[in-house]
């Protein structure tokens, strides 16, 4: 370790001594500067210190070529009088490189964190992020990212998708951002998702089957040569689940004495039972139990449960007449067709199993019908009241001009 009262023209002539990988000078007017020489010829300053735990550092400073020996000098001066009086001068630039990408908070600290407590839905997060949102910011640090740069990323993806899509995706990376927050991740510490506004969503569908439609789509399932998705269509139509809940459905969740069938876990992460009605009791007694396998409707190939069955359901639904109606419309249409009939609001919801009544007056589309048989029944009490028996009020004549 060589001691020398460093001047510039040492540092612009320092040399690396033969044979090793490095020289430290170490400077005797300036406890602690030093010059470090390369066999290249490169030339730095560097500190070497001790931090607020006793621990000795060593911190590089500046280049050497770029920056002069005075100068040098006097940020070290600097530096170990702030360390004298308790301080970390160092702090914000350690803190600034230990802060992570967004690519790299999301690959891995969120993702290995969704799989593990969404293990249903984390795949929908996952396609938002990989397919939208590490495409615009993945390259920045979180501590780089402003409300402007979500707000540009919103009206960039409002122009290709429907504003119920961009607010899924901002839902997304807020839910991200929020997580780095609450983590406590170098970096962050407030949301910058949180002032971005949804887009007003004016695409919510009523869509859901007639009578006639009905009987068309139920000639279709009991023709159809596809048993397995056809009695998964069937179960959809007279109980109202969720798809990814019938396609899941398994032979002991199902209570033929109390008809009556268990879904361990749904949406909202939640143990439900729906009840079965004859007709759906008597359509899973019909079904042909696969030996080595519990599911209701297993895929033939795999004996595990159907990932996509668009391509039968599409075809199905033009055969029937209505190549509009989605797979979701067949719970619209049950809920409707409850709501129809009479049953009350707080039924239907236990049956679809809504956490809140709200959601349920959504799916609980009134047929014209049924308003307009309300209707009549005010004004045929209306009716009644006028028409009193033995009135002798003079009926009203009209005003003389």
């Amino acid at each position: 370790m060589a001691k020398n009262k460093l001047t510039q023209s040492f540092v612009d002539t320092a040399t690396c001594a033969s044979g090793k990988q490095k020289s430290d000078y170490f400077d005797t007017e300036l406890p602690g500067l030093l010059l470090k020489v390369m066999p290249s010829g490169k030339r730095t300053y560097y500190l070497r210190y001790k931090d607020t735990h006793g621990r000795t550092k060593e911190k590089s400073l500046f280049d050497a070529k770029v920056v002069s020996l005075s100068d040098a000098r006097q940020k070290a001066k600097e530096i170990l009088s702030a360390l004298a009086l308790g301080q970390d001068p160092f702090a914000e630039q350690q803190a600034r490189n230990a802060t992570p990408t967004l690519a790299a908070f999301y690959h891995t600290s969120y993702l290995p964190h969704i799989k593990a407590h969404k293990p249903k839905s984390w795949t929908t997060d996952e396609a938002a992020m990989r397919l939208h949102v590490l495409p615009a910011l993945g390259k920045k640090y979180l501590d780089d990212i402003k409300r402007r740069d979500i707000q540009a990323l919103v009206t960039q993806h409002s122009r290709h998708y429907k504003p119920a899509s961009t607010n899924r995706m901002l839902n997304v990376l807020h839910r991200l951002l929020a997580c780095a927050v609450e983590w406590e991740v170098t970096g962050i510490t407030r949301n910058p998702a949180s002032g971005v506004k949804k887009l007003k969503e004016n695409n919510q569908r009523q869509r859901y089957l007639s009578e006639s439609e009905l009987k068309r789509l139920w000639q279709e399932l009991e023709t159809s040569e596809c048993t397995s998705i056809t009695a998964l269509l069937k179960m959809l139509l007279l109980t109202g689940a969720r798809k990814s809940e019938a396609a899941r459905a398994q032979w002991r969740d199902i209570d033929f004495q109390n008809q009556q069938w268990r879904i361990p876990e749904n949406k909202t992460g939640q143990v439900r039972y729906v009840p079965l009605s004859n007709m759906a009791i008597k359509m899973l007694r019909q079904l042909d139990k696969v030996a080595g396998c519990d599911y209701l409707f297993p895929n033939p190939k795999t004996l595990l449960p159907y990932d996509n069955i668009f391509h039968t359901w599409r075809n199905i639904r033009n055969a029937a007449g209505i190549p509009d109606i989605r797979i979701h419309d067949l719970r619209h249409s049950y809920a409707s067709f409850l709501v129809n009939e009479g049953i009350a609001i707080y039924n239907v919801a236990q049956i679809l199993g809504h956490s809140k009544l709200a959601t349920t007056q959504r799916y609980a589309h009134l047929s014209h019908d049924s308003l307009l048989a309300s209707s009549n029944t005010a004004s045929n009490f209306i009716s009644n009241a006028i028409a009193i028996k033995g009135s002798n009020e003079p009926p009203l004549l009209p005003k003389s001009a």
